[in-house]
């Protein structure tokens, strides 16, 4: 089994992409509620700072900065998704547990990247925030509710007209 080596910092800025198991699901725009719910109940007994997010279908960017004398966020993203499944199974969600007695909402692993500074940091918000357009969710980033993009906007941070309009032809645009 490869063994994952992650960057530990103290105090440190993180760029996340945590997606659920099933790609075709809808459960996280579904179910926002109960996700902003599983972040502030993770919040509360680990503080971090959301710098920015997107909330899309099947998955999630996000940016996050821990305490100072803090580097624990795979505890936090433990946290979050236990927080998530539990409060989904209880409202309904149908959902079996594999032969472990596992219920496979997420996958097991997720992207994780050290901001390095603050030209890394622009990039990654921007990619956060222009990422409903480029999975052609809508055609204007400010369309997407379920983004930090309103408040950057409301911050005075990014006009509301920021990356303009999505070409409906969409030929080369993305990813591959």
């Amino acid at each position: 089994m490869v063994r994952y080596r992650r960057n530990h910092l103290p105090g440190g800025t993180y760029f996340f992409t945590v997606t659920l198991a099933d790609r075709h699901s809808k459960a996280l725009v579904d179910r926002a509620d109960t996700l902003r719910a599983a972040f502030r109940a993770t919040k509360a007994t680990a503080p971090f700072a959301i710098d920015a997010i997107v909330i899309l279908p099947d998955h999630l960017h996000a940016i996050l900065t821990l305490p100072q004398d803090d580097a624990d966020y795979p505890n936090r993203w433990r946290r979050i998704k236990a927080h998530f499944t539990t409060a989904s199974i209880a409202a309904g969600l149908p959902m079996v547990p594999d032969k472990n007695g596992e219920y496979r909402l997420w996958q097991h692993r997720y992207w994780e990247h050290t901001i390095r500074d603050e030209d890394d940091f622009t990039r990654h918000v921007d990619y956060i925030h222009i990422n409903p357009v480029k999975h052609g969710l809508v055609a204007r980033v400010i369309d997407w509710p379920l983004s930090s993009f309103h408040r950057y906007v409301r911050n005075g941070d990014l006009p509301k007209d920021w990356a303009g309009t999505a070409s409906t032809d969409t030929q080369g645009f993305g990813e591959r």
